[in-house]
């Protein structure tokens, strides 16, 4: 799978597979998070990824764990990534991330991305993401709410665990 996807603003990505030759994007990606947006991803404060993080984050499957990156067509550079991970071995709930740069986030790369880890779910045979999301994350619940039906599951002062009903997959 591997799909040059336009945004709103015209920019155009490439989102493909994640594999462990990565690591480099990877890294040159997180460098370009600000503080806000990886407490969001994390969290918390994460001020560097560990070689155990690195590897999990590129060391895939693509069955079980399934990683899709998004590429500025025009540099080269990595912008974005989707992930989901099953909950159980071939099970169909998976825990589903999605992390943007800075600079790229509020163009619809979040949206994308979401969308293209939604099809491959399908493909899977995942039926439902789970999320922890932070409960100011406005962007991030609106754009799993495109994708399918999203219930609270969970709430503390800040945030929220959620699980999102995919669409059906034709293919299934």
């Amino acid at each position: 799978m591997t799909d040059v996807v336009e945004l709103p603003d015209g920019a155009r990505v490439h989102i493909r597979p994640v594999s462990g030759e990565d690591r480099r994007l990877l890294l040159a990606g997180f460098a370009r998070f600000g503080e806000r947006s990886r407490e969001q991803r994390f969290m918390g404060v994460k001020v560097r990824l560990t070689e155990a993080e690195v590897a999990f984050f590129t060391e895939v499957d693509q069955h079980d764990h399934v990683a899709l990156g998004a590429l500025d067509c025009e540099t080269g550079d990595g912008v974005g990534i989707g992930r989901f991970v099953r909950l159980e071995p071939r099970g169909n709930v998976a825990e589903a991330a999605i992390a943007v740069v800075d600079a790229w986030q509020g163009r619809g790369l979040a949206k994308a991305l979401l969308r293209a880890l939604s099809a491959r779910a399908g493909q899977e045979g995942v039926e439902h993401f789970q999320a922890s999301v932070k409960a100011n994350n406005r962007a991030m619940l609106r754009a799993f709410a495109r994708i399918g039906e999203v219930d609270v599951i969970a709430r503390d002062l800040d945030t929220m665990e959620i699980c999102v009903r995919l669409p059906v997959a034709a293919c299934l």
